[in-house]
């Protein structure tokens, strides 16, 4: 892009340039300008909700063929474009481009799946208690939808948010991370030249403490869904109850990994490169956290430790790169910052944790692997969010499942075993909205539902029809039999 300023916040159907200026840069090439955008103002952020009332009478009467009709298309122009904006994704967040484009490629499918969704019918009816009363429940839209997302998935993420908002009939306002502005307004450019009214959708760029923090606090707004931080997460539901908004938080995990004495080797060291520095562990659901009990451990370390000598570290766009670089410095540096912390504790460092140097300048960083730790470090109890790991020994099964469950956070979880009856009673017993049996904990289906438990979540599900129950109001209509 040239140097100048593009317009980045959707208002009411037009595009406008913001107040304060917003660079991004390319994370694998910090010569590389991605783009420059304008973040909006205070200001901007009441048009935006002010255009989203506006437009909700009539998109929540929209017959609901002609809301599946747009979300299809929507749907079908992220599939057509799903090469370029993965592309966009991978250069602006440094993901290796077999994940951008499979991030595009997931943002086409929610759309289609909720276009589907439209045409469900919610209607049910009931017998009273009384005679010749009838008693009729519908779902009706919740109203303006607040949606506050992360960096690092910023088309997919996003769209799991959106996609079903517009299905249930409700208007949204959109604010991305400051980070990643020329992913995010590619994405609302296909919002809006896709046939959706002035207003339902609305898009504005800026940084969280101030531009988030008014869309949170707007009386406004009807229902806030967020992803992120649990620190950010709590100060949004703080600015959200005072006008009483719905809430939907999803704030991060330590996710663990239970490796058993009878587990396929193979299969745990591969579930665990995958879930713990694949995305350079830039995931949520990253499983950080790698319980191993005593028969397997010293075999599991040995194969894990090869393993990563197979990860490539390298330029985002590179067919060979299967780690790409943090984000932005402050990421990179917050991991160089857990790795002092990690070694000052007591733990050792077995591998990587060094910058690396690649054919360009930018974040590269080899990924961390910890032994000899205690889940009470802070390396095993705080989300770190980059390619650090760390091995806990564990006695046997029921040490491991305490070990897993001795944490603020429930996202997900997994174990690797070739036992059936232990399996089961992981499955029941584990602190986790979502577990993993001899898969990664992370790479989840979108037609399911999603969130977790204790810290990690607050609120009704994501995803799935289950994203209904945020979604959408019930009204209970109570008639005399004529």
């Amino acid at each position: 892009m040239t140097g100048s300023v593009a317009d980045g916040n959707l208002i009411g159907g037009h595009w406008f340039v913001g107040a304060e200026p917003l660079e991004s840069r390319n994370p694998s090439d910090l010569s590389d300008i991605v783009g420059r955008f304008g973040a909006a103002s205070p200001d901007q952020v009441d048009d935006a909700v002010r255009a989203a009332r506006a437009a909700l009478p009539a998109w929540s009467a929209t017959p609901f063929r002609e809301r599946e009709r747009i979300l299809r298309r929507i749907g079908d122009a992220l599939a057509a474009q799903a090469d370029s904006l993965g592309r966009l994704i991978s250069r602006e967040e440094g993901k290796p481009l077999r994940e951008g484009l499979g991030e595009a490629q997931r943002a086409a499918e929610l759309f289609h799946y909720y276009a589907g969704e439209c045409l469900r019918q919610f209607e049910e009816s009931a017998q009273s208690i009384r005679p010749d009363i009838t008693i009729d429940i519908t779902r009706e839209p919740v109203g303006v939808v607040a949606i506050i997302a992360p960096w690092n998935f910023p088309v997919a993420l996003p769209g799991w948010k959106i996609a079903p908002a517009l299905a249930y009939g409700n208007c949204v306002v959109y604010k991305p991370s400051e980070l990643v502005p020329a992913s995010s307004v590619a994405f609302a450019r296909v919002l809006a030249e896709c046939g959706l009214p002035p207003g339902v959708a609305n898009v504005v760029l800026g940084h969280g403490p101030d531009i988030g923090a008014a869309l949170a606090a707007h009386e406004g707004v009807d229902a806030i869904s967020f992803t992120g931080s649990m620190a950010t997460g709590e100060r949004v539901a703080q600015a959200g109850i005072r006008h009483m908004a719905k809430l939907q938080l999803e704030m991060g995990g330590k996710n663990p990994l239970v490796v058993l004495d009878d587990a396929d080797l193979d299969r745990a060291v591969e579930c665990a490169a995958q879930g713990a520095f694949y995305a350079t562990g830039q995931r949520c659901t990253a499983s950080s956290r790698l319980i191993v009990t005593k028969g397997i451990h010293d075999r599991f370390v040995a194969g894990l430790g090869q393993r990563m000598d197979q990860l490539r570290v390298g330029h985002a766009l590179d067919d060979d790169t299967i780690i790409g670089p943090l984000v932005n410095r402050r990421q990179m540096e917050r991991s160089l910052e857990y790795i002092d912390i990690g070694k000052a504790e007591g733990a050792r460092l077995l591998r990587g944790g060094r910058p690396v140097k690649a054919r360009c300048d930018g974040h590269y960083l080899e990924p961390a692997l910890f032994i000899e730790t205690d889940n009470r470090m802070r390396i095993n109890q705080e989300e770190i969010f980059g390619p650090v790991a760390s091995v806990i020994a564990a006695a046997d099964y029921d040490e491991a499942l305490a070990i897993a469950n001795d944490s603020p956070f429930g996202l997900t979880a997994g174990i690797i075993t070739t036992s059936e009856k232990k399996a089961q009673h992981f499955r029941r017993h584990i602190q986790a909205g979502v577990a993993t049996v001899n898969l990664p904990t992370v790479g989840l289906d979108f037609h399911v539902p999603f969130g977790g438990q204790k810290r990690s979540s607050y609120g009704p599900r994501e995803q799935g029809t289950y994203a209904r129950e945020f979604y959408t109001e019930t009204r209970i209509a109570y008639s005399l039999d004529t």
